[in-house]
């Protein structure tokens, strides 16, 4: 019976991730998403509350000021049967490591992509890291009720830059002023655009009998177009789909929430329910009876009041139960889950039971890093082997303005590093803190966050762009390393060189030719 319940709870959940470039409108189709769900009943307002006109998966105060989204959002609802986790990932490029970390969790991708823009660069980017990862995607063609690139042009440009087949699931008839609705191709109905929620649909085989559509010239156009596709275009293969090989593409509006409905069905009757994860050893099934699971993101003071620190854990197989012992992989310590809890972006409630699929947030007392695996039962040791490493770009010294906040100053630093988003070192024979970020705006973050959750301010003293070289020996030769190669050690103890070109990082091989160096991306390849 145990066995029973767990396979049915598998085959409901659906864990996906939104992704998209900037502006594309990922955080407007998420919350129509949570709309269906009964989560929200207004977009930007979270249900049952009397004020707040925010997103509801934009919860740090730094994104409600910017309109932007720097941290990946995590919320869980039930829809159609489903139990539904979406992943809510910052579109701004600084933050990509923490958007690449969150595609280790989930089972497939939504890929928003603006029909007046096309494919962006943000989009190419994480739509490489899916596909590295084999995750499914699903396309979502958005704003179709602005003026953009033709349909079939758009389906070129996917196939042509991103690589993968297309199947358009639904044809959009016109678009801006001229959009009339579109063919869902599914279901086998047109769908009519009226500007405003509701949806007016008309089975294909009754078309012809409605004057006002059929004898349309922008409907004339767009069926030839439907039937050049039907005849030319790909087959949809569900095999395909699953291998991240063809991608169904939708179009719609996320703004007029035209379409979305239909997608997200559709979308929920093709995804993966969750799949099996690649250990060190070997591949963990999720209907395997012994808890597993592994950590993608910790985030400190989701509520300031309390002070407190959470990790996302991603449950791989077996049942969470609330108050149960695990294992923590890297120091081989076990540890008592009795605050565990599921998310609506910041609101949150105490979970008794999840499942593989499920993201939980458990209390982090500070003995967690990004990346830890966690199990139960059995003497064999499970470690996922799942998460990313980067190597940052960006370089500064940083020190509180006033010395007399020092415990402040150091307990933010430690938390904050924590996180994931940047990176400490600490400078050889000065001690001095540096930080290391993909770009200036996770330095903005972590300067913002310190001064309002730790009451804090920093100083800058930028470094600039660096090379940065793991040494493979920890017995340096100190005195090889000056201002142009600044040697520090990472948090880990971990001696690295920060090489301010590649014309002194070669120069530096060649006159030291016995110390080896690491390239941490290139070992991540």
């Amino acid at each position: 019976m145990k066995n029973e319940l767990l396979n049915k709870e598998i085959d409901r959940r659906r864990t996906f991730a939104i992704i998209s470039h900037p502006d594309a409108g990922k955080t407007t189709l998420t919350e129509k998403l949570l709309l269906f769900g009964n989560v929200i009943r207004s977009a930007g307002t979270v249900k049952g509350k009397k004020s707040g006109k925010f997103a509801t998966s934009d919860w740090m105060e730094i994104e409600k000021k910017r309109g932007i989204s720097v941290t990946s959002s995590v919320m869980s609802f039930e829809y159609m049967d489903k139990h539904i986790n979406i992943l809510d990932t910052p579109g701004h490029e600084d933050f990509s490591e923490d958007t690449y970390r969150t595609l280790t969790a989930v089972d497939s991708a939504v890929m928003i992509i603006d029909c007046t823009k096309g494919v962006e660069p943000q989009t190419i980017k994480l739509f490489k890291v899916c596909r590295m990862r084999g995750i499914p995607i699903f396309t979502f063609i958005n704003k179709l009720d602005r003026e953009g690139k033709e349909p079939l042009a758009l389906l070129e440009e996917i196939e042509e830059v991103l690589g993968i087949e297309s199947y358009a699931m639904n044809w959009p008839v016109g678009m801006g002023k001229r959009f009339l609705g579109v063919y869902d191709r599914y279901n086998e109905v047109f769908i009519r655009y009226q500007g405003k929620d509701e949806e007016d649909r008309i089975p294909f085989k009754e078309l012809d009998a409605v004057e006002e559509i059929s004898t349309h010239p922008t409907f004339i156009q767009a069926k030839e177009d439907f039937e050049l596709l039907e005849e030319a275009g790909n087959d949809f293969d569900i095999n395909k789909v699953k291998n991240g090989l063809q991608t169904p593409v939708f179009f719609g509006s996320a703004i007029s929430n035209f379409g979305v409905e239909m997608f997200f069905r559709t979308f929920l009757d093709l995804a993966s329910e969750p799949q099996p994860r690649q250990t060190e050893i070997e591949k963990i099934e999720p209907k395997s009876t012994e808890f597993s699971g592994f950590i993608f993101k910790i985030q400190a003071n989701m509520n300031p009041a309390h002070r407190d620190r959470l990790a996302f854990l991603r449950i791989c197989s077996g049942v969470f139960e609330r108050g149960m012992t695990v294992t923590v992989s890297r120091t081989g310590k076990s540890i008592k889950l009795t605050q565990s809890q599921q998310f609506l972006a910041s609101d949150r409630e105490t979970v008794d039971h999840a499942y593989p699929g499920d993201i939980i947030g458990i209390y982090d007392p500070g003995v967690y890093q990004i990346g830890d695996s966690l199990f139960s039962g059995g003497s064999q040791k499970v470690e996922f082997d799942e998460i990313p490493t980067f190597a940052p770009e960006l370089f500064v010294r940083v020190e509180a303005k006033n010395v007399m906040k020092g415990k402040q100053f150091g307990k933010g630093i430690t938390q904050l590093v924590q996180e994931g988003a940047i990176q400490l070192f600490r400078q050889y024979g000065t001690e001095a803190y540096i930080l290391g970020a993909v770009g200036q705006l996770q330095l903005d973050v972590f300067e913002y966050r310190m001064k309002g959750e730790y009451n804090v301010e920093v100083v800058y003293n930028m470094i600039g762009s660096k090379i940065p070289r793991w040494l493979e020996s920890q017995d340096v030769d100190t005195t090889l390393f000056d201002s142009r190669n600044i040697l520090v050690k990472d948090r880990n103890d971990q001696y690295v060189a920060l090489f301010d070109n590649d014309f002194s990082l070669r120069w530096f091989q060649d006159k030291n030719p016995k110390i080896g160096l690491i390239d941490i991306m290139a070992e991540e390849d």
